[in-house]
């Protein structure tokens, strides 16, 4: 989600029935992004992925692709896709076309399924054949960033602690942390409050509440931070072109910790 300014949020608690219907959401989303591994590989297109996903999401799980004409305000085009793939230099929402995946390349496949009402929102970093240090170690450092932003959550934790989390792990490594794009909150909103930055300092921001669903998403680039936007209206990507990479779950605080909602049983984060 674009990052922008904002007065004190209102956060949505969910109630049991809601978190539940949160969580079947999360699995549906989880399992589109399991069934889809064995389908990247090189010389397929990011538009037969994006098919691909788009059949699945809407005859298999009988959900509906939240981002397919997605417009979050009007300065924005319709997101054209179901699902937002980023290959090697792009940071966030590709747009899936006539790309062909090649042997070295990096990418992001961003999903989101609407089930009943509710939104369930995770992506991954899949790499094709063999790919260059640097860009694994882009992926490999988003990853663990993630965990770390994850980890911290719990009734009481402020989001500047999530923030604080991901941004030490990630500069230690000699990474940059992307600051114009955050997490934020979800549910019967695809986008909603908090506002997740992935920088910040531990006890600022607002503190966690019990019901709260979210997401935490870094985007880590092996260069520097700055970022360019394609004419496209959508397009990410890196100013200095280096490699970027994302790794994003869903998350509920629960009252003793957090659930990670976007994570199948016996799958790791």
């Amino acid at each position: 989600m674009l990052r922008r300014a904002q007065a004190r949020p209102q956060v949505v608690v969910h109630n049991a029935e809601e978190i539940e219907k949160m969580r079947v959401a999360g699995q549906l989303t989880a399992m589109v992004l399991k069934m889809i591994a064995e389908h990247v590989r090189p010389g397929i297109s990011t538009g037969e992925l994006d098919r691909i996903c788009h059949d699945y999401i809407v005859n298999d799980l009988q959900g509906i692709p939240a981002p397919l004409h997605y417009q979050p305000s009007p300065e924005y085009p319709p997101f054209p896709k179901s699902v937002c793939i980023s290959v090697n230099h792009v940071i966030c929402h590709g747009i899936p076309g006539d790309r062909i995946l090649k042997d070295g390349d990096i990418l992001n496949i961003d999903v989101t399924v609407i089930k009943d009402g509710f939104h369930g929102d995770s992506s991954k970093m899949f790499l094709v054949g063999d790919v260059p240090l640097k860009a694994r170690r882009a992926v490999d450092v988003a990853h663990e960033s993630m965990i770390r932003g994850i980890e911290v959550v719990k009734p009481g934790a402020t989001l500047g602690d999530i923030g604080h989390a991901i941004q030490v792990y990630a500069e230690a490594q000699h990474c940059s942390v992307v600051r114009e794009f955050c997490g934020h909150g979800i549910g019967r909103k695809f986008h909603d409050e908090p506002q997740i930055l992935h920088y910040g300092e531990p006890g600022k921001g607002l503190a966690l509440i019990a019901g709260q669903t979210f997401t935490i998403e870094p985007m880590i680039n092996a260069g520097k931070r700055h970022i360019k936007a394609l004419p496209d209206g959508w397009t990410i990507v890196t100013k200095d072109h280096s490699p970027s990479a994302q790794w994003e779950h869903t998350v509920l605080v629960t009252e003793t910790g957090y659930e990670v909602l976007t994570q199948l049983p016996g799958d790791p984060l």
